[in-house]
């Protein structure tokens, strides 16, 4: 085989089977770098863009993006809004309605995100990322607006049409 010949073989499998999976190989300590899919953490994560840089859930704080299972074999990426004792309530910056899950339901920690295509780095403990969440947070009540503002400015396709 040539060199210009090396072809790029792509395998998707269905999350219920797949994260399983990320979730055995971060629980041995391994980095995993897992591309998104969804649109559950819109305006600043996009759907199969942009890449989340996990490892191992250690301590757990408000604010914090997490890979958690929220029922069996069904696993978000979304952001720790509260923690009370054991109970952790998750929220995706595109959502209005939370979801629930104990602590330890949490199967990974977000380092970081690569967005938009670069290979930098986005960090989730940099300056950058920590002004984004602390004002994000805040804006819950207003939340709903902005959403649909943007969702109308890049038009989101849902089941086969554009909204």
């Amino acid at each position: 085989m040539s060199q210009g010949d090396n072809k790029k073989i792509v395998i998707q499998l269905q999350n219920s089977v797949f994260l399983p999976e990320v979730v055995k190989f971060l629980e041995e300590g391994h980095t995993i770098t897992l591309r998104l899919k969804g649109y559950s953490m819109r305006p600043f994560l996009e759907n199969e863009r942009d890449k989340a840089l996990l490892n191992k859930a250690g301590a757990l704080k408000v604010g914090d993006p997490v890979l958690a299972e929220i029922s069996h074999g069904h696993f978000v990426l979304h952001r720790i809004v509260s923690i009370s004792g054991d109970d952790v309530t998750l929220l995706g910056d595109g959502n209005l309605s939370p979801e629930h899950c104990k602590s330890a339901d949490i199967k990974g920690s977000v380092i970081g995100f690569y967005r938009k295509g670069r290979g930098r780095l986005d960090r989730t403990d940099g300056r950058k990322w920590l002004i984004y969440s602390w004002f994000w947070m805040r804006l819950l009540p207003v939340r709903r607006y902005l959403l649909a503002i943007h969702r109308r400015m890049i038009r989101i396709p849902v089941l086969g049409r554009f909204i």
